[in-house]
């Protein structure tokens, strides 16, 4: 099932979609609800972020090849850093090149994890029980930043840095699916899931023994290698297998 948050008519609106529309949900994506009304033609909303959690958490260097591309060791340990939510977009909202500090933004391709449910001090061997689902999501960076500052909050959290969407797909086997990056229709990036260092149901128990994982907290999951920069007027598409695609266009920022 494909959930998604939009707006319709100025309203905000979570629904699945079906048969090329959009079913309205009544209740709690993460308890109790159903789905019933007319079908909203998708043509007709715009897209919210995926979800709103309160907290996005992502980890670096979880792909050997982009370790590699970087020169920076294999991590023996998940290297786990904060995106803040005022980074949060959707699919077919832009991405703003910042007025200052930045003069290089990356794109990242990456699974992003839904988390369905309260998750706490979780095994390993019951991860899946605490996911909602998986979305697209693009760990936008500004990489001059990066290569100045030990501590990445700020050269991957400026506003519109973390799109994601364009819908979460809640039955879905997240240890096998082709990933990629496509910049003007060029593939740019091109993996698979089954290449993480550190897999989804490891990432639930290391990061649930460190501090509670609320409902709708997303997980970005890290990138492989070819990354690369973008320019004002690029379209991204982050695509992977039995999600969609998520797309951005890049624009200046108007300061």
């Amino acid at each position: 099932m494909k959930i998604v948050r939009c707006l319709y008519q100025g309203n905000e609106v979570v629904g699945k979609i079906e048969a090329g529309g959009l079913i309205p949900m009544t209740g709690d994506m993460f308890g109790e609800h159903s789905f019933s009304g007319q079908a909203i033609p998708v043509e007709d909303v715009s897209f919210l972020p995926a979800v709103n959690p309160s907290k996005i958490l992502a980890l670096g260097l979880n792909f050997r090849d982009h370790a590699e591309e970087m020169g920076i060791p294999i991590p023996e340990w998940p290297i786990v850093f904060f995106k803040p939510v005022s980074a949060l977009t959707g699919h077919n909202c832009p991405v703003f090149l910042p007025a200052r500090y930045a003069t290089r933004v990356d794109y990242e391709a990456e699974m992003v994890v839904v988390i369905g449910k309260t998750a706490r001090h979780v095994p390993a061997d019951d991860a899946f029980a605490y996911i909602l689902g998986y979305t697209c999501g693009n760990d936008v960076t500004a990489r001059n930043m990066q290569t100045k500052n030990s501590q990445w909050g700020l050269c991957k959290g400026f506003d519109t840095f973390a799109p994601i969407g364009p819908w979460i797909e809640t039955e879905l086997d997240p240890g096998n699916l082709d990933i990629q990056m496509l910049v003007n229709g060029v593939i740019r990036q091109n993996t698979n899931s089954n290449q993480l260092i550190f897999d989804v149901p490891y990432l639930i128990e290391y990061l649930s023994n460190v501090m509670t994982l609320l409902p709708g907290d997303v997980i970005f999951t890290g990138t492989s290698s070819g990354i690369g920069p973008v320019n004002e007027g690029d379209v991204m598409e982050v695509r992977i297998e039995g999600i969609g695609g998520l797309v951005n266009k890049v624009e200046r920022e108007v300061h």
